[in-house]
């Protein structure tokens, strides 16, 4: 990963030469080589939607799939893509000029989904929730529309650990966001290849290559969110003890159905005494630590 200047992809020009920003920028690549394989996301021939919203997640996300493309461990083709809400105050420009000096393909589209959430929520209610179902609404037509196998997500392993809680605390059930599904048309993978990298990297890395952030509170609905609130909670935890969110987060690889509850996924009613025990559960990949 050590490159000389004309052996690396345009996104990579002006990275930091400190030992530091390297051993960042190699875990981060390996974490997401690693959810890559893990989740067998790779499908040869395919084309990738790459969403971008320029904040530092998606610009991670960006970097370290065309830097595995361009030394030939993704075989697949990247479209970037942003998707202009109408939110006040985007700055419009910013991605179109940064993908264009880049050299990355890609595609902007505007969609005035703003107008549509401000008039359906009611006031004193995020838009967050009707935002983000327009939103996907738009980007796999986008990636119908471009030949697209699979869309791309940046959400990071932090994200998938506090959608987890947040389906505990307030929609009672164990789910999250899956690193990688097929949408209900089923046309369409959707992955998530930051499954297995902490959101204090993705921070890291977008800041120290200087690319041209976005705030995500462009819409001003942000404040008071159930996420922000849980994102507190998994903070203090953190704080207190280090590396406890990389534990859970292995947790969710390593369910057992007969140590839960939900009699669905196992026949709680069918075991009998005498019976041969439950077999334990072959050995599982885990995500590489922080």
């Amino acid at each position: 990963m050590l490159d000389e200047a004309d052996d690396i992809h345009p996104l990579f020009h002006g990275a930091p030469k400190s030992t530091e920003f390297k051993k960042l920028r190699k875990r981060i690549v390996q974490n997401v080589r690693e959810a890559v394989e893990t989740y067998g996301m790779v499908e040869r021939g395919g084309k990738w939607l790459v969403c971008l919203s320029g904040g530092k997640d998606s610009y991670t996300l960006l970097a370290v799939l065309h830097e595995l493309q361009w030394r030939g461990l993704l075989p697949v083709d990247l479209l970037a893509c942003n998707l202009d809400q109408g939110q006040p105050g985007f700055p419009a420009t910013v991605l179109p000029e940064f993908l264009t000096r880049m050299g990355v393909p890609h595609r902007i589209e505007y969609q005035d989904t703003y107008s549509i959430v401000v008039d359906k929520v009611p006031a004193n209610r995020t838009y967050c929730a009707l935002c983000s179902r327009l939103r996907r609404g738009n980007l796999y037509r986008i990636a119908r529309e471009e030949g697209c196998t699979a869309v791309v997500l940046g959400h990071h392993r932090d994200d998938i650990l506090e959608t987890f809680f947040m389906n505990l605390f307030h929609g009672g059930r164990l789910a999250t966001m899956p690193p990688k599904l097929v949408n209900e048309d089923g046309d369409l993978f959707l992955y998530r290849p930051l499954a297995f990298v902490a959101e204090a990297d993705c921070e890291k890395f977008a800041r120290a290559m200087n690319y041209p952030i976005i705030p995500c509170d462009l819409c001003g609905s942000q404040d008071g969110l159930q996420r922000q609130q849980v994102k507190q909670i998994l903070d203090g935890w953190e704080a207190r003890t280090p590396g406890r969110r990389q534990v859970m987060f292995r947790a969710l690889m390593n369910a057992r159905p007969s140590h839960l509850c939900d009699p669905a996924l196992f026949d709680f009613a069918g075991l009998m005494l005498g019976g041969a025990a439950e077999a334990e559960a072959p050995p599982r990949l885990r995500p590489a630590a922080d």
